[in-house]
C-alpha cells in the first residue's frame, strides 16, 4: 500500500481524465491519475472542432496536455492498469496490476470500447475513412459522396443530419433498414438512397476507402462512410463497485459528474453525452469542481 494516500484517483487518462487532474491540481489537491495507454481514438489521423486544436492528432493533444497537468506537483501518473476497486470505511482501495492506492474520492475517466462489425476492412478504416461524428469530421468531407451504416433510427438520424454537409448519401444498412415508411418517405425526399444488399468487405487503402464490396458480387464505390455501431464499457469496475449504469450503457450520472455511489465520479464518453474532445473536457473539469468542493466540506 501507498505511505500517503490520494485524495482523488482518477482512472483513465485521455481528455477528460486529465482535464479534472489540471482543475484538481490547481485547486492544490493530491491526485494520482492511473493510465493503461489506450485511448479510444487513438487510431484518428485529425481531431476537429477543438479550440486551439483543430486539426490535432488525439494523441498529440493528449500528450500536450498531460505534460502541462504534471507540471502541478501534487497530480502524479502511473502508468498501469486498474484491476478492482474496493470500498473501505474512509474511502477506497483502487488495485492495479502491481499495487494497491487508498483514495478519498473515485473518478472514473475510462471512455468506450466500439464494437466492430463483421465486415473485413471495418476496423483497419474506422477512425480513419470511417466516421462517427460529424461535428468533428463533416466540414473535411463536405459535398462528397457518403454511405451510412446504420439502420433504424440511428439510420434515419445520421441521414437528415448528414444532409446538412453533403447531398450525396447512400445508406448501406448490411440487412434489412429497419426503417419506418414515414421515415423512409421523409429519406426520400432528401434524396438518399437506401441499399440493403449484405456486405462482404472493405476495400481500402490503409485504412482510406476506395469501395464495398457485397456478398452478390457487387461493389459501391465509396471514400466517406459513417457508422453507428455498438459499444461497450471499457472498464466495467464502475459497475461492479455499484454504480447504476443507464439503458444506453453509459455510467448513470447527476448533473454535477456523481454517480449513484457515494465518493465516485464519473467523466467524458463512459457517460450519457455528445462524443467530442471538447465536451468530455468539460466534463472532467466539471467533475473537479464537484471532488474539490466535497473535499472541502467533508
Amino acid at each position: 500500500m501507498q505511505e500517503n494516500p490520494s485524495e482523488v484517483i482518477i482512472i483513465g487518462g485521455s481528455i477528460a481524465g486529465l482535464s479534472a487532474a489540471m482543475t484538481l491540481g490547481r485547486s492544490l489537491r493530491n491526485v494520482l491519475i492511473i493510465d493503461c495507454g489506450l485511448p479510444c481514438n487513438q487510431y484518428s489521423p485529425h481531431s476537429h472542432n477543438f479550440i486551439t486544436q483543430d486539426g490535432s492528432r488525439p494523441t498529440e493533444i493528449i500528450s500536450i496536455t498531460k505534460e502541462q497537468v504534471l507540471k502541478y506537483p501534487t497530480v502524479s501518473f502511473l502508468d498501469d492498469k486498474v484491476i478492482n476497486v474496493k470500498r473501505v470505511f474512509d474511502g477506497f482501495i483502487v488495485e492495479t496490476k502491481t499495487q494497491k492506492y487508498r483514495t478519498e474520492k473515485v473518478l472514473f475517466a475510462t471512455g468506450l470500447k466500439d464494437i466492430m462489425p463483421e465486415i473485413r476492412g471495418f476496423a483497419e478504416c474506422w477512425g480513419i475513412s470511417i466516421l462517427h461524428c460529424p461535428y468533428c469530421h463533416g466540414y473535411e468531407v463536405r459535398g462528397e459522396e457518403t454511405a451510412i451504416l446504420a439502420t433504424g433510427e440511428a439510420a434515419y438520424h445520421l441521414g437528415i443530419l448528414l444532409n446538412n454537409w453533403t447531398k450525396d448519401i447512400t445508406i448501406l444498412s448490411n440487412g434489412p433498414a429497419e426503417l419506418t415508411a414515414e421515415q423512409q418517405k421523409k429519406l426520400a425526399g432528401l434524396n438518399i438512397i437506401i441499399n440493403e444488399e449484405e456486405i462482404a468487405e472493405i476495400i481500402h487503402n490503409n485504412g482510406y476507402m476506395k469501395n464495398v464490396l457485397f456478398k452478390n458480387g457487387e461493389s459501391f464505390e465509396v471514400g466517406i462512410w459513417y457508422a453507428s455501431i455498438p459499444f461497450r464499457q471499457q472498464c466495467n469496475i464502475a459497475e461492479e463497485l455499484g454504480c447504476v449504469m443507464t439503458e444506453s450503457g453509459h455510467i448513470k450520472i447527476d448533473d454535477e459528474q456523481r454517480t449513484t455511489v457515494e465518493g465516485v465520479y464519473a467523466a467524458g464518453d463512459n457517460t450519457e453525452q455528445p462524443r467530442a474532445i471538447s465536451v468530455a473536457s468539460a466534463s472532467g473539469t466539471k467533475a473537479a469542481f464537484t471532488i474539490n468542493m466535497e473535499l472541502i466540506l467533508k
